[in-house]
Parts: structure tokens; C-alpha cells; sequence
């Protein structure tokens, strides 16, 4: 099984910045894709913007410009920089993991850490 950590949600003002990182652990032979989506009250999960393990983003467009994402390879962390945020990003920020464990591979997802922007 894989495990995924966040870290370094919490209240931010508008048009302010905030660091939000995921560690993954476990019985990890290799990972695929790794990011984050996000689920504000009454509505539906959605994609905030997911690293492949090429490089390669996809990210929301309404993140696109002020939201970057990184990534450590031989640390299994995914990185969000969160910049000029606004408060429709109020959301429970979910990491997400494609991950390989025993030849499998599976969808993992965090517990879940809270963002509150206030304007």
C-alpha cells in the first residue's frame, strides 16, 4: 500500500501565497503521476494540476499562472506553490498518487488538508 501525507495547508489572505507538499511511503516500486485536486463545500472534486513522471503538467485553468507544481523523484514529494490565491481556492486539497506496489498499479489519495482563502 502507499501512503500519502500533506502538509502546509491553512488560512491565507487574498491575492497571498501558501506551500502545500505530499510525501508518499510504502511499498513503493514506482510512481506515475502525482498532484493534487481539490473539493470545495457542495461541489465536485476537481483537478488542481497533477505532474506526470516525464515533467509534464496538467493543471486547471484556473490555476494556470499562479499555481506551480514540483516535484522531488527520489523523494516520492510532489511540491504546490500556490501564489496570488483567490477565494474561490477555499477547498479540502486532496494529493493523488498513480502508483505501482507489487506489479499493481492503483489511484492513492490523501487524507486531505483544508485551504481557506479570506478576501
Amino acid at each position: 500500500q502507499v501512503q500519502l501525507v500533506e502538509s502546509g495547508g491553512g488560512l491565507v489572505q487574498a491575492g497571498g501565497s501558501l506551500n502545500l507538499s505530499c510525501v508518499a511511503s510504502g511499498n513503493i516500486f514506482s510512481i506515475s503521476t502525482m498532484g493534487w485536486y481539490r473539493q470545495a463545500p457542495g461541489k465536485q472534486r476537481e483537478l488542481v494540476v497533477v505532474i506526470a513522471s516525464d515533467g509534464s503538467t496538467n493543471a486547471a485553468d484556473s490555476v494556470k499562472g499562479r499555481f506551480t507544481i514540483s516535484r522531488d523523484y527520489a523523494k516520492n514529494t510532489v511540491h504546490l506553490q500556490m501564489g496570488s490565491v483567490k477565494p474561490e481556492d477555499t477547498a479540502v486539497y486532496r494529493c493523488y498518487a498513480f502508483a505501482q506496489t507489487n506489479r499493481v498499479w492503483n489511484n492513492y489519495w490523501g487524507q486531505g488538508i483544508q485551504v481557506t482563502v479570506s478576501s
